[in-house]
Protein backbone atom coordinates (compact mmCIF):
# COMPACT_ATOMS: atom_id res chain seq x y z
CA UNK A 1 0.00 0.00 0.00
CA UNK A 2 1.49 3.26 -1.10
CA UNK A 3 2.26 5.95 2.00
CA UNK A 4 0.51 9.13 2.27
CA UNK A 5 2.68 12.14 0.34
CA UNK A 6 1.20 14.38 2.40
CA UNK A 7 2.40 13.96 6.63
CA UNK A 8 2.70 15.36 9.75
CA UNK A 9 6.67 16.67 9.10
CA UNK A 10 8.60 18.20 12.44
CA UNK A 11 8.59 21.78 11.29
CA UNK A 12 7.26 24.10 13.24
CA UNK A 13 4.52 26.25 11.16
CA UNK A 14 6.09 29.25 12.77
CA UNK A 15 9.45 28.54 11.08
CA UNK A 16 7.74 28.12 7.58
CA UNK A 17 5.91 31.05 7.74
CA UNK A 18 9.17 33.07 8.97
CA UNK A 19 10.67 31.70 5.31
CA UNK A 20 7.71 32.02 2.91
CA UNK A 21 8.52 34.69 0.45
CA UNK A 22 8.20 37.61 -0.66
CA UNK A 23 7.37 39.69 2.29
CA UNK A 24 3.68 40.29 1.09
CA UNK A 25 2.83 36.92 1.10
CA UNK A 26 4.15 36.11 4.19
CA UNK A 27 2.36 38.74 6.03
CA UNK A 28 -1.03 37.22 4.51
CA UNK A 29 0.42 33.89 5.35
CA UNK A 30 0.30 35.26 8.68
CA UNK A 31 -3.09 36.98 8.84
CA UNK A 32 -4.69 33.31 7.33
CA UNK A 33 -2.85 31.70 10.01
CA UNK A 34 -4.16 33.90 12.85
CA UNK A 35 -7.83 33.17 11.42
CA UNK A 36 -7.58 29.58 11.17
CA UNK A 37 -6.41 29.49 15.08
CA UNK A 38 -9.42 31.66 16.36
CA UNK A 39 -11.83 29.43 14.01
CA UNK A 40 -10.30 26.19 15.07
CA UNK A 41 -8.65 26.97 18.34
CA UNK A 42 -5.94 24.37 17.17
CA UNK A 43 -2.09 25.00 16.86
CA UNK A 44 -0.83 24.15 13.37
CA UNK A 45 1.43 21.95 12.19
CA UNK A 46 3.08 21.52 9.38
CA UNK A 47 2.06 18.71 6.14
CA UNK A 48 4.74 17.93 3.94
CA UNK A 49 6.96 21.20 3.36
CA UNK A 50 4.40 24.35 2.39
CA UNK A 51 0.49 23.36 3.69
CA UNK A 52 0.02 24.54 7.27
CA UNK A 53 -3.37 21.98 8.56
CA UNK A 54 -5.34 22.06 11.68
CA UNK A 55 -6.51 19.35 12.93
CA UNK A 56 -6.01 15.94 11.80
CA UNK A 57 -8.71 12.75 10.80
CA UNK A 58 -8.23 9.24 9.78
CA UNK A 59 -10.17 7.82 7.32
CA UNK A 60 -10.59 4.77 5.10
CA UNK A 61 -11.01 5.05 1.10
CA UNK A 62 -13.56 2.50 -0.16
CA UNK A 63 -10.23 0.84 -2.01
CA UNK A 64 -9.40 0.19 1.56
CA UNK A 65 -6.46 2.78 1.82
CA UNK A 66 -5.96 4.33 5.32
CA UNK A 67 -5.48 8.25 5.30
CA UNK A 68 -4.46 10.34 7.79
CA UNK A 69 -5.01 13.96 6.42
CA UNK A 70 -5.56 17.58 8.33
CA UNK A 71 -8.70 18.66 8.84
CA UNK A 72 -8.43 22.52 7.01
CA UNK A 73 -5.52 24.41 6.01
CA UNK A 74 -3.63 26.32 3.94
CA UNK A 75 -0.34 26.94 2.02
CA UNK A 76 0.53 30.04 0.72
CA UNK A 77 1.89 29.61 -2.44
CA UNK A 78 3.35 32.06 -4.66
CA UNK A 79 0.60 32.38 -7.63
CA UNK A 80 -2.36 32.35 -4.94
CA UNK A 81 -2.92 31.25 -1.61
CA UNK A 82 -4.60 27.90 -1.16
CA UNK A 83 -7.00 26.79 1.25
CA UNK A 84 -7.98 23.75 2.07
CA UNK A 85 -12.15 23.94 3.40
CA UNK A 86 -13.99 20.66 2.81
CA UNK A 87 -17.42 22.47 3.28
CA UNK A 88 -19.78 21.86 1.30
CA UNK A 89 -19.56 18.61 -0.02
CA UNK A 90 -21.60 16.87 2.99
CA UNK A 91 -25.39 17.93 2.13
CA UNK A 92 -27.28 20.12 0.21
CA UNK A 93 -27.51 22.84 3.02
CA UNK A 94 -23.67 22.67 3.53
CA UNK A 95 -23.33 23.44 -0.41
CA UNK A 96 -25.89 26.24 -0.50
CA UNK A 97 -24.01 27.84 2.34
CA UNK A 98 -20.95 27.25 0.84
CA UNK A 99 -22.00 28.80 -2.63
CA UNK A 100 -23.55 31.89 -0.74
CA UNK A 101 -20.60 32.58 1.28
CA UNK A 102 -18.83 32.62 -2.10
CA UNK A 103 -20.66 34.84 -3.78
CA UNK A 104 -20.00 37.32 -0.93
CA UNK A 105 -16.30 36.99 -0.58
CA UNK A 106 -14.90 38.54 -3.68
CA UNK A 107 -12.63 37.67 -6.75
CA UNK A 108 -11.39 33.99 -6.07
CA UNK A 109 -11.13 31.00 -7.53
CA UNK A 110 -12.69 27.69 -6.06
CA UNK A 111 -12.46 23.76 -6.65
CA UNK A 112 -13.93 20.91 -5.06
CA UNK A 113 -12.24 21.65 -1.36
CA UNK A 114 -10.31 24.05 -2.51
CA UNK A 115 -10.37 28.01 -2.13
CA UNK A 116 -7.39 29.64 -4.49
CA UNK A 117 -7.14 33.88 -3.39
CA UNK A 118 -4.20 35.52 -4.91
CA UNK A 119 -4.72 38.23 -2.39
CA UNK A 120 -6.17 39.00 0.89
CA UNK A 121 -7.13 42.39 -0.07
CA UNK A 122 -9.28 40.85 -2.84
CA UNK A 123 -11.31 39.43 -0.38
CA UNK A 124 -13.70 40.10 2.43
CA UNK A 125 -11.93 38.65 5.11
CA UNK A 126 -14.95 38.46 7.73
CA UNK A 127 -16.75 36.05 4.61
CA UNK A 128 -13.54 34.07 4.63
CA UNK A 129 -13.83 33.38 8.14
CA UNK A 130 -16.92 32.25 8.09
CA UNK A 131 -16.20 29.56 4.87
CA UNK A 132 -13.31 28.29 7.44
CA UNK A 133 -15.59 27.79 10.19
CA UNK A 134 -18.01 26.41 8.35
CA UNK A 135 -14.87 24.05 6.64
CA UNK A 136 -14.23 23.32 10.24
CA UNK A 137 -17.34 22.60 11.80
CA UNK A 138 -18.16 20.71 8.49
CA UNK A 139 -14.70 17.93 9.55
CA UNK A 140 -15.57 18.22 13.25
CA UNK A 141 -18.99 16.72 12.24
CA UNK A 142 -18.00 14.31 9.76
CA UNK A 143 -14.88 13.48 11.28
CA UNK A 144 -15.41 13.89 15.73
CA UNK A 145 -12.85 13.34 17.77
CA UNK A 146 -12.53 10.66 20.09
Amino acid sequence: MAEAKTTITGIAAETFLDGVEPAGRRDEARVLDTLFRKVTGREPKMWGPSIIGYGEYDTVYDSGRKVNSLKIGFSPRKPKHVLYLSSGYSDEAEAAQRDDALARLGKHESGKACLYVKTLADVDLTVLEELIANGWGTMQRVFPEG
